[in-house]
């Protein structure tokens, strides 16, 4: 009888989420070395200002980050939606406000046209989103945040045209913006049934660019009221059929919330950075803050929960890559990442003692960009919902 060992099967390994193709790794430090060099002595004027200059975008669309999912054919770099993720986590390392203005041209405004664009339409609009034009997401009205499809605005049939009339309120980069994808109901006693996602054009007669919004946070980034006073929309520019607009946003949002998990990601680790680096300069009681153990326990805490933050991220999109669900994995994301933006950046204040406080130092700004993580493409308890109706639906 023979002992010699059988050998064992030959095992398959999955790699690590955190380990980056070659792609992905060369995006990563570009977006970073440009970030660290374009966009962070421009911050803390950008943040007083509430505004970011068109110079600074027009150089992002050279980096290539805001048409990461573009084809090549149509002038993008032809990428997948993690490449996306890590152009927004690097972003808001620095600025979370540029950040979301890469987000939602990448996981929104491309996101839903390369899913439910026409040929025609992606021809005609995808090369000029590649190139210079920003886009927006126009979904909110006053009486419909969370409830996002408590729609009022209208849309009315009129030969080859559709007729808009409503508002919508809090739009993302709707001040920089040159098309917007707005949802209005063509059939109110439809319900939800009724949503249609339209595309206009900034140009188009009775649009406007209402007040801008003075925020707590992600100052730079513009958020605005748009005015839709019998705005006539070519019938061409219905976005995925007629009365299926609810599908379209629901879709966009859940990959557009890993987005937001990234920024939230880079935020956090952004906040960390500052004050690693304070923490070994500044000394209390003869000695640097990092030698106090207090100190190195709040600090292990904090890398601990960005490094789970970013594992949720890179998973939920891994598996949006994949063709795999990932509705709950998004959700999740969302949810702990916003929460850990929070602490992790309330921590760097704190650690910062006084000066901490003040806009001297960029935690400060950190630490109220934090908050909007927790509110917008769905709010925490929306994320909880969708988690627990998740599992208890689960077989």
């Amino acid at each position: 009888m023979s002992t010699a060992a059988t050998p064992a099967p030959e095992a398959t390994t999955a790699a690590p989420l955190t380990r980056l193709a070659e792609d992905e790794r060369l995006l990563r430090a570009s977006v970073r070395a440009f970030a660290e060099a374009e966009i962070a002595p421009l911050a803390r004027r950008m943040d007083a200002e509430g505004s970011m200059p068109r110079e600074l975008i027009d150089r992002l669309f050279g980096l290539g980050v805001m048409g990461i999912e573009i084809p090549d054919r149509w002038g993008g770099a032809g990428g997948h939606f993690f490449l996306s993720v890590l152009a927004v986590e690097e972003l808001a390392r620095v600025d979370p406000a540029v950040a979301v203005v890469c987000d939602v041209q990448n996981t929104l405004v491309v996101n839903a046209l390369l899913r439910w664009g026409s040929e025609e339409q992606q021809g005609r609009l995808l090369p000029a989103l590649a190139a210079r034009a920003v886009g927006a997401y126009a979904l909110s009205e006053a009486a419909s945040g969370s409830d996002a499809f408590s729609l009022t605005t209208r849309a009315v049939r009129d030969g080859d045209h559709w007729v808009l009339t409503g508002r919508k309120l809090w739009i993302t980069n709707a001040a920089e913006a040159d098309w917007f994808i707005v949802f209005a109901t063509v059939d109110p006693a439809a319900g939800y049934r009724g949503i249609t996602a339209f595309l206009v054009e900034r140009a188009c007669a009775g649009f406007a660019i209402g007040r801008k919004e003075d925020k707590l946070g992600i100052r730079a980034s513009s958020t605005c009221e748009l005015s839709l006073d019998a705005c006539r929309v070519p019938a061409a520019n219905v976005l995925g059929e007629v009365g299926r607009g609810y599908k379209v946003a629901i879709e966009t949002l859940n990959e557009g919330r890993i987005g937001i998990a990234a920024q939230m990601v880079g935020l956090a680790q952004g906040a960390l950075d500052h004050t690693l680096r304070y923490v070994q300069e500044r000394r209390q009681f003869g000695k640097p803050l990092a030698d106090f153990q207090a100190v190195q326990f709040q600090l292990a805490q904090a890398a601990t929960e960005i490094e789970a933050a970013r594992l949720q991220t890179y998973n939920a999109a891994r598996l949006r890559d994949a063709g795999e669900p990932f509705l709950t994995e998004g959700a999740m994301a969302k949810l702990f990442s916003s929460q850990v933006a929070e602490r992790v950046s309330s921590l760097a204040v704190q650690l910062f003692g006084g000066v901490g406080y003040t806009k001297d130092y960029p935690v400060e700004k950190l630490y109220r960009d934090a908050k909007i993580g927790q509110i917008y493409e769905g709010t925490s308890n929306l994320q909880l919902q969708t988690i627990a109706k998740q599992l208890l639906t689960r077989r």
